[in-house]
């Protein structure tokens, strides 16, 4: 692989290297700043995006009846545990090389690299799908409700149609980002979520055109192949497409490069994700105010999360250019950007945590035990928000740094070394109940944050840029 994307025609161009970046001593806290939250906004705009085109599927359900709702919601929660998790960390892989091959100016290695990942994702969902296609089998064993698990299986049946079209927009995001065009995501989305909307109007609201439960899943199949489709045409009529090459052979060998980062990733992202599932499994056993409690504090997490990571996806790819240039003062320089803003983004999330604990509440539910409970654990949460804040974004330089597998100790340690173990003796050794489990979860997140400041600030960046120009073939 080394080298090969070097024999493309036009490979490598001469380019005012992203915003004059390569005159990094011009470059003053604020500009630098100013550049990372211009590139943020609108990624924090799609993801919200996302977030409530998800949440349109729910109250469609929701409209069905009760069952309908639990069906969708075990089929959705299979397919982002053994599915949608697994692609958005192998695709964390894309920030790491097509942010570096821009900054080398490996144009076309861009879209080679987008190539091969979208080829992988592809060669991934092969086993998964054969799984959705029979997850009945699987979920039967936890769950005692054959109708449900069959409509969970119905579900996951026909949401096989749209997944290569969130694979292609997912690694598509990643070759735009990487060229630091941010916003047609979100131009896309813009579109995308009435039209999702409407799909779920004809296709389950409305009684003369309603087909029922399959509805929701043919509405969101048909929403991925406008979101990919949409952001193909952004490529060929606005912007993007002096990174690509065109389609090529190689893109079917060299894999070992992409999976070299992939896999770290996965364990990278999945074990954060897997411990709050976690969480919420345990709260179980407190009961139903206590779950439910713990499902609202989860859900404005996996909301708030996405200003932070928002921010650390325009890092990473910042950093990415840095080191592609082999600008380690650049790349330094933005390590000095992390430290200074990380505890404004975290204290921002605890900010609203805290003073929002009872209206976020009451949006989810009218209890009043439930309340009490949620607004006690969203104060704890917005405590975590506050130190996930330099673990999101010291992962984001991590990824441009390309040391993903470092990334991967510190997170398995995190979470099943420190956060669900000491998370289960308070809860149910000390007594501390809910209280425990989030204690636990934040004193994990506290060593990863520290673990990795501790790793970026004692990078060898010499040889990360060595190891880039080695990777691009530019030795």
């Amino acid at each position: 692989m080394i080298g090969e994307e070097s024999l493309l025609t036009g490979a490598f161009q001469t380019y005012d290297s992203i915003d004059s970046i390569d005159e990094n001593k011009r470059l003053s806290f604020f500009s630098e700043l100013k550049h990372l939250l211009k590139g943020s906004a609108p990624l924090v705009v799609t993801f919200t995006l996302q977030y409530f085109t998800a949440l349109i599927s729910t109250v469609s359900a929701g409209k069905l009846g009760s069952g309908e709702l639990a069906a969708y919601s075990l089929g959705i929660s299979t397919f982002n545990v053994a599915g949608l998790a697994v692609f958005q960390d192998i695709v964390t892989s894309l920030d790491t090389l097509c942010s570096q091959a821009y900054g080398s100016g490996n144009l076309h290695g861009v879209g080679l690299y987008f190539q091969k990942c979208s080829l992988i994702l592809l060669a991934v969902m092969v086993p998964l799908g054969i799984f959705w296609w029979n997850s009945g089998a699987a979920l039967g064993w936890f769950i005692s409700d054959s109708h449900l698990v069959e409509m969970s299986q119905t579900f996951l049946r026909w949401h096989i149609i749209g997944v290569p079209g969130l694979i292609f927009f997912e690694s598509g995001k990643r070759f735009l980002q990487a060229q630091h065009i941010f916003h047609a995501s979100t131009y896309v989305l813009g579109i995308v979520a009435p039209i999702n909307f409407l799909l779920n109007w004809l296709l389950v609201w409305h009684k003369g055109t309603s087909i029922g439960f399959i509805g929701i899943p043919i509405a969101i199949s048909i929403t991925y192949w406008c979101m990919s489709l949409l952001l193909l045409a952004y490529v060929i009529y606005i912007d993007g497409e002096k990174c690509w090459g065109g389609l090529s052979r190689s893109a079917l060998a060299g894999w070992n490069v992409v999976l070299k980062l992939a896999i770290p990733g996965v364990v990278m992202v999945i074990a954060e994700f897997i411990a709050f599932e976690i969480q919420i499994f345990l709260a179980a056993k407190f009961g139903t105010e206590s779950i439910a409690a713990q499902s609202i504090a989860s859900n404005l997490a996996a909301f708030l999360f996405q200003i932070p990571f928002a921010y650390s996806v325009v890092m990473s790819t910042r950093v990415g250019h840095y080191i592609g240039l082999g600008d380690t003062e650049g790349a330094k320089f933005d390590c000095k950007v992390f430290s200074t803003s990380a505890p404004f983004v975290g204290l921002l999330n605890f900010s609203i945590f805290y003073f929002g604990r009872f209206s976020l509440a009451k949006i989810f539910t009218s209890d009043d035990k439930v309340i009490s409970i949620a607004a006690w654990l969203n104060i704890l949460a917005g405590i975590n928000q506050f130190a996930d804040a330099y673990n999101v974004l010291g992962a984001g330089i991590l990824r441009g740094q390309g040391r993903q597998k470092i990334g991967s100790v510190l997170n398995s340690i995190a979470f099943y070394v420190i956060a669900i173990p000491l998370g289960y003796v308070l809860a149910f050794y000390w007594d501390l109940g809910l209280s425990g489990l989030w204690y636990g979860l934040i004193l994990g997140v506290v060593f990863l944050a520290v673990g990795e400041c501790i790793a970026i600030y004692t990078s060898d960046w010499d040889e990360i840029v060595a190891v880039s120009q080695k990777l691009h073939g530019r030795v």
